[in-house]
């Protein structure tokens, strides 16, 4: 396959998780990548050589999503590697947990930069350089559709995204490049995991009537369809990819 054939995706928040189970399932399906990540290049290397034993290319570059020079590098590095991008995942994401009462600002303002001002530049980045019958794929979480206290910095930020999510779709209008977004139930991740207690765990995989957490594969298929042909009619949506969460 060429590279003018190929699908080419740019994922960030590559090296671990659900962006990790993102990469490695587009990877399956024929796809280059470009991984985007942001500190930790022993884990984008173990991604990279995953994705390369599955037969596909991958190139990871270091990103801080927050930093809109870094995203344009991220973006250009994708262009040199492979001709161009055809679909943009954006996966990074910071998750900081307080009553809002008690909610250090700094704690809150990193959160925000991660998860709003970076959902706004690297989209802003995707809408300039997608080609014509791709997809951008953002983020969210089910936590916005709970009462679930301590998730009151987290849910906002997640909200956020989804408003941007179905604007740009509009914005986007005659492009034939669709945008959307997954919403994530509790998933079993090192991010979900940490700080939490058996019960409170406990609690969290028996809210879904499939009594169980989702997977970070569960959540990768969801993108794969939304990111290829078969999903292409569905556009400025959030799917809520959590298992029958309320």
């Amino acid at each position: 396959m060429t590279t003018t054939e190929r699908r080419v995706a740019l994922v960030t928040g590559a090296s671990r998780g659900i962006g990790r189970a993102i990469s490695e399932r587009l990877a399956a399906e024929g796809y280059a990548l470009a991984l985007g990540y942001g500190t930790n290049a022993e884990a984008a290397a173990d991604v990279v050589a995953a994705v390369e034993a599955s037969g596909a290319d991958a190139i990871p570059v270091a990103a801080d999503v927050s930093d809109p020079l870094a995203v344009a590098a991220l973006f250009e590095a994708a262009d040199r590697a492979f001709g161009g991008v055809d679909v943009v995942v954006h996966a990074a994401a910071r998750m900081t947990l307080s009553p809002l009462a008690d909610f250090d600002l700094e704690d809150l303002d990193r959160m925000l930069r991660i998860n709003v001002l970076g959902t706004c530049i690297v989209n802003q980045q995707a809408a300039r350089r997608v080609r014509p019958g791709g997809a951008i794929v953002n983020l969210s979480s089910s936590v916005i559709g709970r009462v679930l206290p301590g998730y009151t910095g987290y849910a906002a930020s997640k909200a956020a995204v989804e408003a941007m999510t179905f604007i740009l779709a509009h914005e986007l209008r005659g492009r034939d490049v669709t945008v959307n977004a997954i919403a994530p139930g509790p998933t079993a991740t090192e991010m979900f995991l940490d700080g939490k207690s058996p019960e409170q765990i406990e609690f969290f995989a028996k809210a879904a009537p499939l009594e169980r957490l989702g997977t970070p594969e569960d959540i990768a298929k969801a993108v794969a369809f939304l990111a290829g042909p078969d999903g292409h009619w569905i556009n400025g949506q959030t799917l809520r990819a959590n298992g029958g969460v309320n």
